[in-house]
Order: C-alpha cells, then sequence, then structure tokens
C-alpha cells in the first residue's frame, strides 16, 4: 500500500506532461505509465533517515559544530549567542515549512527545490533558480574539497622552502601547487565514485560518516564533563609572523565562567585583524546553519518524498539546533572567554583523545562534498530533463538501467574538478592568513594554530581565506536565493488560492512564507550587499534568457492563478451603480464572421478601444443537440494564436446558434462580468463586395506556423483543427439574410447598446495610414491622416441637432481614436451642414465652436452648404413648407419629445414618414465625396435607428449603403448612451 499509493498520487497530481488527446495515445501513456512502476521500485530506495536526515545533518553540521561555536560565544556572549541561534533557526524554519507544504502537494521528481520552484512559479524562474543553485552545489564542493586538502597539508604536507615551521615526523607528503591540485583530484574522484555508482551507496557512505561524526560529538559531550581544568597554549597571532606564545584556561563547570561569558566582548578576529561586531559574528554563524536542502535535494532518489522530507528536514533542524545551544552552553559554561577568542580549537584541546576531533572535522567535511556534488548532479539531470534549455544538456539526460543519472554525475564532477583547479594556490597556509587579513574576510571556518616544535595541530582557517571567501560569500548568498525563492512559490500558491493546492502538511501560512522571504534577503545583504545585489541581477539575467529563448511548457503558471484571484476581487469591487459619465470609456464587442477578411478592422478598433474592453464575437451556426461534445471549445487556441499574431489586446467569445441573429443575441447578454459588459457592438457592413483572405502566407510568430486552412503540428499522430475556414468566394450565398442583419442593430439598441457599422476596411492599412504623417523626404511631417466627422443625421434633412445624444457619440469616439499613441498626429475635420444665407449659420458654427471647447475637442470646423441638396428632399415631398433648420420651437418640441421618452425609460423608434429618393441619397453621398480632400483615413457618419416597421429593413439598409458607398474605410455609428460632460 505504501508503494502504490505515491504512484497513484502522481497519476493523479502532475501536470510534467499533458494531457492525452486520443484513445490510442491514451493507452501509450498509460503503457508507459505501467513501464515506470517497475523502475520507481528500485530506483526509490532511500527512506526518511538515510535519504533525509543523515545528508541534512551533515551538510548542516559540516565543520561547523567544530570550529564555530568558540568563535560565535566567545564574541558574542552566551545571551546573544542563543539569541543568534534563534533569529538563524527561525528564518531557515520559515524556509522548511514552504518546503514541507509543497513536498505535500503532489508527488516529487528529482530536482528537488528546483522541481518546486519550476512547478510553482515556471520554467523561466525555476529555471534561472536552478541553473543558481547548481553552481551554488558545484562552487560548494570544490571549495570543501580544498579546504580538506588545505586541512590535510597542513597537518601532513611537508613544509615548503623557506618556512620557518620545523617538518615532524608525519609531516610527509610533498607540497606545491600541483600537488594540492593531485590531493583535491584524489578526494573529489572518491566523491565521484559514490556518486557514480548510485545513490543507495551515497547513503552508506553517508551513514558511515554520520557515525564517525556522531562518535566525535558524543566525545564532546562526555569530555565536558570528565576533563578538569587545563591550560590551552595558544599562538599569538596578533604579529602573523611571530611564534611567541600566550596561555588560555578550560575551567570545567564553574559559574563565576558561566557569568563572564553571559555578555558580548566583541574584539579583533585573530584570524583576520577584523574588528568583530554583532552582524559579522552573525553572518558567521548563518553559513553553518545552511544546508536544509540537502535531503530535498534527494527527491528522486526518495522511496515516498511526500512523506520523507517533512519528517526528515524538521528532525534534522531541531536535532541541529538543540546541539548547537547545547555545545554553547557548555563552552560559555567552562571555558575562559580569552580561550573562546583565541583558540577555535578548543574543542580538540579538551577532548578526551584530540585526534577524534580532527577526524570529525575531515569526515564531516568529506561529507559535504559529496552531498554538494550529488545535489548538483540531481539538479542538472532535472534541467536536462524539462529541457529548457535545447539540446545544450542533452548529455545529461542519461541515465543508467537502475535509473542513475551517470552523465550528470560525470559533468558535475568535471565542473566541481575545473573549479577546485582555479580556486586551488600554492599560498602557505600563513599566506592565507595574510591574504585573509587584506579581504577582512566575513566567512571563517577554521583556524590555524602552530606549537613551539612547530607541529601543526590542524588547520582550517584556510577553508574559506583570500580569494575563496569571495566564492563562498556568493555560493551563500546563492543558497538564500533559493531558499526565497522557495519561500515565495509556497507564498504564490496560498495567495492564489488554486482548490488543488492542498498539501498534506498545514502548519504554514502565508505569514511564515513571508517572514521565510523577509529574512533570507535581509541575510543576504548581511553577508554581503555587493554579492546579493549580482546575484538578484544574475538570476534577473537567466530568467529573461529562458523566458525568450525557452520552450514553452504545459506545468501550469502560478502568475495566471494570482492573475485570476485579482482579477476577480476586483471585478467584484467594480460596481455598476457607480459608473458615470466622467469615466465612461468604449467596450467593444466586434462581430467577425471569418477573421481571414476583416484583420484591418481588428487592428482599428483596437486603437479605439481606448483601454476598454474589447471581445472578438464569432457565431457559429447549428445546435449542439445531437453532437458529442461542443465543437467551439478546439477553436479558441486558433482565435488566441490570431490575437497574438495581430498584436491586439482582444477577448474572444464563440457561440453556437440555430441563427446569427441569435447568437448575437447571446453574446450581447452574456459577454462580460459585472461592470465590464461592451456598451457598443461593431458589425461588418452588409454588401456585395467579395471578401478577401488577408491571412493568407502570414506567419503565426508564437509558432513559427502558417496561417493556412490547415493548422500543421510536429506531431503526425496528432489532427489539429484548421485556424480558420476559407473566405466566402463570389458565388457563394450568405449566412445572413437583409432583414436579420437590421434585426441584429434593432436587438442591439433594444439593449442599450451603442452600434457601429463598419464598411470598406478591407481598404485599412494602418501601417500606411499612420506612416503617412511621419517622414517625407527626411523631414518630419506635420500633416497627419485625416479623420472626418459627419455629426448630423443626413438621412433625416428635417432633423437639426448637432448636440443629441447621437452625435456626441460620434464626437466621443473620433476624440477617442485621435488619442491614442497611434494616431496622435491625426487631425479631425468637424463637416457643419448648413444653408448659405441662413441667419443663423454663423449662430450654429459659434454654438458649435463653443461645445468643442467645453468638451476639450479640437478639430478643424468646416461649413458646408447643402441647399441644393436638401431641396431634392423636399421636392420629394411635394414642395411641403420646409421650416426653418434652426427654428427655436421645432428644436425644443424635439429635445421636449426626447426627454419625455427618456422618462418613460422606452427606447421608442421614429417611423420615418419622411419618404427619401435614391436621388437624395446619392447627391448626399456625392456631397460627403467633394468634401474629402484631402483623403481621410476614416469617416465618421451619423447612423439613424432602425425603423419600427420590420417591413422597411430593406429600405432601411438600401438607404443606408447608398449614403456611405465608395467612401472608403467609414464608420457608421448610432450611439444611445451619453458619453460627454462638461463637469469637473
Amino acid at each position: 500500500m505504501s508503494e502504490k499509493a505515491p504512484l497513484l498520487h502522481y497519476r493523479l497530481t502532475t501536470s510534467a506532461s499533458p494531457e492525452p488527446k486520443d484513445v490510442s495515445k491514451h493507452s501509450r501513456a498509460k503503457a508507459g505509465r505501467s513501464g515506470r512502476r517497475s523502475e520507481d521500485r528500485t530506483v526509490r530506495k532511500l527512506g526518511v533517515v538515510f535519504g533525509v536526515v543523515i545528508p541534512t545533518l551533515l551538510s548542516m553540521f559540516s565543520v561547523v559544530v567544530f570550529l564555530r561555536i568558540g568563535f560565535v560565544v566567545g564574541q558574542a556572549g552566551l545571551y546573544q549567542s542563543i539569541a543568534m541561534f534563534l533569529v538563524a533557526y527561525f528564518i531557515i524554519t520559515m524556509t522548511v515549512l514552504s518546503v514541507c507544504a509543497i513536498s505535500t502537494n503532489g508527488a516529487l521528481d528529482a530536482g528537488g527545490a528546483y522541481y518546486m520552484i519550476s512547478r510553482a512559479l515556471g520554467p523561466e524562474f525555476g529555471g534561472s533558480i536552478g541553473i543558481m543553485f547548481f553552481f551554488a552545489n558545484v562552487c560548494g564542493s570544490a571549495l570543501y574539497v580544498l579546504g580538506l586538502v588545505e586541512a590535510i597539508m597542513s597537518a601532513f604536507g611537508i613544509p615548503e622552502e623557506g618556512a620557518t615551521a620545523v617538518a615532524g615526523h608525519h609531516q610527509v607528503l610533498p607540497s606545491g601547487y600541483w600537488w594540492s591540485v593531485l590531493y583535491g583530484t584524489v578526494l573529489l574522484f572518491l566523491c565521484f565514485i559514490v556518486c557514480l555508482v548510485g545513490a543507495h551507496i551515497y547513503a552508506k557512505a553517508t551513514f558511515i560518516i554520520f557515525i564517525i561524526v556522531t562518535t566525535v560529538l558524543a566525545s564532546i559531550f562526555i569530555s565536558f564533563f570528565i576533563v578538569g581544568p587545563v591550560v590551552v597554549i595558544l599562538p599569538d597571532t596578533s604579529v602573523l609572523n611571530s611564534t611567541s606564545l600566550s596561555i588560555a584556561n578550560y575551567t570545567g563547570f564553574r559559574l563565576h565562567t558561566l557569568e563572564v561569558n553571559l555578555l558580548p566582548s566583541y574584539t579583533v578576529d585573530y584570524t583576520t585583524g577584523a574588528m568583530m561586531s554583532f552582524a559579522t559574528v552573525f553572518a558567521v554563524m548563518f553559513n553553518g546553519c545552511t544546508g536544509i536542502m540537502a535531503g530535498s535535494n534527494m527527491s528522486g532518489d526518495l522511496k515516498n518524498p511526500s512523506y520523507s522530507i517533512p519528517r526528515g528536514t524538521l528532525a534534522a533542524v531541531l536535532i541541529t539546533f538543540i546541539t548547537y545551544n547545547l555545545l554553547s552552553l557548555l563552552a560559555a559554561w567552562s571555558c575562559d572567554r580569552h580561550l573562546l577568542q583565541r583558540d577555535y580549537s578548543f574543542l580538540g584541546d579538551i577532548n578526551i583523545w584530540p585526534p577524534l576531533v580532527t577526524v570529525g572535522i575531515y569526515s564531516s567535511t568529506m561529507s559535504a562534498a559529496m552531498s554538494n556534488l550529488i545535489g548538483a548532479s540531481r539538479i542538472l539531470y532535472a534541467l536536462s530533463k524539462d529541457n529548457l534549455f535545447g539540446g545544450v544538456l542533452a548529455l545529461a539526460r542519461k541515465t543508467s538501467r537502475s535509473g542513475n543519472p551517470w552523465a550528470s554525475v560525470l559533468v558535475s564532477w568535471l565542473l566541481v574538478q575545473l573549479c577546485e583547479t582555479i580556486c586551488a594556490s600554492s599560498c602557505s597556509p600563513l599566506d592565507w592568513l595574510n591574504i585573509c587579513q587584506v579581504n577582512s574576510t566575513k566567512s571563517l571556518k577554521g583556524f590555524a594554530r602552530e606549537t613551539e616544535q612547530g607541529t601543526v595541530t590542524f588547520t582550517l582557517v584556510v577553508l574559506f581565506a583570500g580569494k575563496l571567501n569571495t566564492i563562498a560569500g556568493i555560493v551563500t548568498i546563492f543558497f538564500l536565493l533559493v531558499y526565497a525563492a522557495v519561500n515565495l512559490a509556497c507564498l504564490a500558491l496560498e495567495w492564489a488560492s488554486a482548490p488543488n493546492f492542498r498539501p498534506s502538511f498545514r502548519c504554514f501560512t502565508w505569514h511564515t512564507c513571508a517572514l521565510g522571504i523577509l529574512g533570507c534577503l535581509i541575510m543576504m545583504f548581511l553577508i554581503s550587499a555587493i554579492y546579493a545585489f549580482a546575484s538578484i541581477a544574475f538570476m534577473l539575467l537567466l530568467l529573461m534568457l529562458i523566458h525568450y529563448l525557452g520552450p514553452i511548457s504545459n506545468w501550469g503558471y502560478i502568475s495566471q492563478a494570482l492573475i485570476f484571484h485579482q482579477v476577480r476581487k476586483y471585478l467584484l469591487m467594480l460596481d455598476v451603480r457607480k459608473d458615470h459619465v466622467k469615466f465612461w470609456r468604449p467596450q467593444v464587442l466586434l462581430m467577425v464572421a471569418n477573421p481571414r477578411s476583416c484583420t484591418g478592422l481588428m487592428t482599428f478598433i483596437n486603437d479605439l478601444k481606448k483601454s476598454g474592453l474589447y471581445v472578438l464575437g464569432h457565431v457559429k451556426l447549428g445546435l449542439l443537440d445531437g453532437l458529442p461534445s461542443d465543437p467551439l471549445q478546439s477553436h479558441y487556441d486558433s482565435w488566441l494564436s490570431l490575437v497574438d499574431h495581430l498584436n491586439i489586446k482582444a477577448f474572444v467569445n464563440l457561440t453556437l446558434a440555430d441563427s446569427v441573429q441569435h447568437g448575437v443575441q447571446n453574446l450581447l447578454f452574456i459577454t462580460g462580468f459585472g461592470g465590464m459588459r461592451p456598451n457598443t457592438i461593431v458589425l461588418g457592413f452588409y454588401d456585395d463586395c467579395t471578401p478577401q483572405d488577408h491571412l493568407q502566407g502570414k506567419i503565426l510568430v508564437s509558432t513559427s506556423h502558417g496561417l493556412d486552412v490547415v493548422c500543421p503540428t510536429t506531431d503526425p499522430g496528432e489532427q489539429r483543427a484548421p485556424f480558420f475556414p476559407s473566405v466566402r468566394g463570389a458565388g457563394e450565398a450568405k449566412n445572413l439574410q437583409e432583414e436579420e442583419y437590421v434585426s441584429v442593430i434593432a436587438d442591439a439598441v433594444k439593449m442599450g447598446k451603442n452600434v457601429t457599422l463598419a464598411r470598406y476596411f478591407n481598404q485599412f492599412n494602418r501601417e500606411e495610414v499612420l506612416g503617412s504623417g511621419r517622414k517625407i523626404r527626411g523631414h518630419q511631417s506635420m500633416t497627419g491622416p485625416f479623420v472626418d466627422v459627419w455629426p448630423l443625421n443626413l438621412l433625416r434633412p428635417d432633423s437639426s441637432g448637432y448636440v443629441d445624444i447621437c452625435s456626441l457619440f460620434l464626437l466621443q469616439l473620433a476624440c477617442v481614436l485621435q488619442e491614442t499613441r497611434a494616431w496622435k498626429q491625426a487631425r479631425l475635420r468637424l463637416f457643419l451642414c448648413v444653408e448659405a444665407g441662413c441667419s443663423l449659420q454663423e449662430e450654429e458654427e459659434k454654438k458649435l465652436r463653443v461645445m468643442l471647447k467645453e468638451l476639450r475637442i479640437s478639430a478643424q470646423v468646416q461649413m458646408v452648404a447643402w441647399d441644393q441638396v436638401v431641396a431634392l428632399h423636399w421636392q420629394r415631398r411635394g414642395g411641403k413648407e420646409r421650416g426653418n433648420l434652426g427654428e427655436s420651437a421645432q428644436n425644443k418640441e424635439k429635445v421636449e419629445k426626447e426627454e419625455a421618452e427618456k422618462e418613460d425609460g422606452v427606447q421608442t423608434f421614429p417611423n420615418n414618414a419622411a419618404q427619401l429618393t435614391d436621388e437624395y441619397i446619392c447627391a448626399v453621398n456625392d456631397l460627403i465625396h467633394r468634401h474629402g480632400a484631402p483623403k481621410p483615413a476614416v469617416r465618421f457618419l451619423y447612423l439613424p435607428r432602425p425603423p419600427a416597421d420590420t417591413n422597411r429593413y430593406c429600405a432601411y439598409l438600401h438607404q443606408v449603403d447608398l449614403l456611405s458607398r465608395d467612401l472608403g474605410p467609414t464608420l457608421l455609428i448610432h450611439g444611445v448612451t451619453p458619453v460627454v460632460t462638461t463637469d469637473l
């Protein structure tokens, strides 16, 4: 049961592979999973103790437990030492809680922290953090090997020529740069062999080392109680080239000694010559508290990662916390302050068998190097499997029959060897100390002590001395950045409130995640602000590279869940009852029959929306009854790909209906949420023009596929729906009749939507139009495209209003277009139709200019005399008295009628009793033509309401057709909502 449950959990929760799309693919996936079951039983062998507890304990202890206790207590005192440990462990515990939460939310694969971060925050963030985590482990392994080599050379190496020390009988190893490289290579090769064989051998090796370290720790605790007062001889390193000696006392358990060691006493560090403070000591101490990811890095080799990682990591953290505090208490209770400050090797001096501590230091250092090497290989293997860097990491993907990633181990070992060769130095331990003084290092990990006879007991101060300190500081910051990323991943999952984020480990909140992030960032800048900034910059650089060059993953993006969470919250706050005309903006529903023939209109409406809602609507004729599934679901990808291709900011809404009219009604009813609903519908014009295919031969940028009739795919067995059907031929019938088309307009007006009919936008070329006002013969042209506005209802010449709702709506849309960045150079031309010689001509022009000024609309007003055109209308009415267009009584009657209709709350339709002749409408069309020089980019015309009598729908459409014929790109607009105000 314990082995099958995780496998079932994996099948239910993993998102590393896409869902099967057909039966054959599903059967192949099922076979693949069944084939993995036997592999998982052989590969995943490690449990809680061997897989998590022991690696984490050894990684957190390393040499810190033997060398840093005296340094911390001697400088900071017992009170501040305990406070430092509390703060440090509070920070790492917050991170451990996040690790536990993520690891118990689903099945974990190889990669540990990288796998958690990448599956939560996406491939960009996960890949950048994974690369940094990999290099941190590589450099960490090299540094531990170098430190061990220097320690061995200090104890067993023959002094170089010119050295003042006298060689002892145990100093038999040749010294020198290449000898150090050779010794490091041998030690590293031993680690490589252990990691290459497999995780089970690594677990056994670490268990042996764990027994040694545990034995050494037991001897240290026993020595505190057995060993009596001892006088310890210390080197006087105030002058580094001096061999004068001083002494200090190990007093045993005495209350006086404890009282003296309670308070801090910061002084100059005898190994670096730097003055210590709370911040520097805390930074040094915190380096030893890292290593909590050693167990998580083995996630691919654990039998049950979701069970082992939380329990093992928490147990290791608790054990190390208790051990550090107990050692601090015992050291403060029994050791003189001078001893603690001047001899970091005091645990060996007071031990019942001093060489045992040296063995513990060597063993723990070897274990730390091996842990970093195998951790780096597992991270590299996970990166190669995810294929984030293409074929660069293809070699690292190879595994043995048992599943051991031998290629990743080999690459990691070679990089560690390279780093160890570069960082190695032929300096003597004394030279290391001089370099250390110059660099004022903060990363102390050892001590150096020479006796009167020249015998070197052991030296580990060289571990992070000199130029190694720079690398060590960066490695520590890389680790902290990984910890911060894990906390960020858990915080994002918690804030997203995704239903599938339900970890079995519940001892965390978003507060713990936030505290973990804050603590890690503070420690990064406390250790080194320069390295912290550089590390963050490096991470951002990797993030951008993966974002632009990496493949698209199907892991799911936490950003989408967070955006959804925030959008839903703000949509609920967007109250339609608080709408005000001052903040009106166009929210457009563009009905598209076939996007192949209307790309120009789609891009133009994208400019016209003014940061408002923009929805592409499409009606597919048919009924869902009798169909096995919704036929529209497979089309959304094609539409969204087109949106990306055209670089427009639009949503897509498709519907299935038995008629176009019912489909448009459905879209007007259901499109949008709350206060974000379309207030304007845009329709293509109903005419006999043959549609043109503007997508023929176009390449889709996101997939590099052509937007042809059939969408290509890289999988031969996968059938993909076509992007879009071919355009309608010249002889093919339309899916929409004239009466139904006008019915769509009438339905939209009934529902309180503004209506716009777009004609001749197949002739609209955005690049040519907007490029006309840029450069002419190398000089900047001040003449941009023209936008013509005719605010009068030209199909009702007996009307005389320029300030009705529809006219103002035309002006507002034209002004909105001009305010967009791309149309800044456009100039509005407003045409005012008047009778020549009318006494009210100047008065009407003055009123219009005042209105434009109050509305802050910049436009060029042109007076158009249309006496001859209007005469044709009145002749058709049998010479009936036409009255004065500017007569105040008629205006007053019209305003009162409109106000009465608003008060009744009913939208009424005019009866259009006036019969218009084709001759009159053609004369109006010719008038617009004659006043269109220079040729405008687009025209805005007044669209009258459809007639109340459905029998007159065809005549209405015929009149609109004659009015706008051959005018170029034209918008016929009918507005029903107030959109402008002069109020502040």
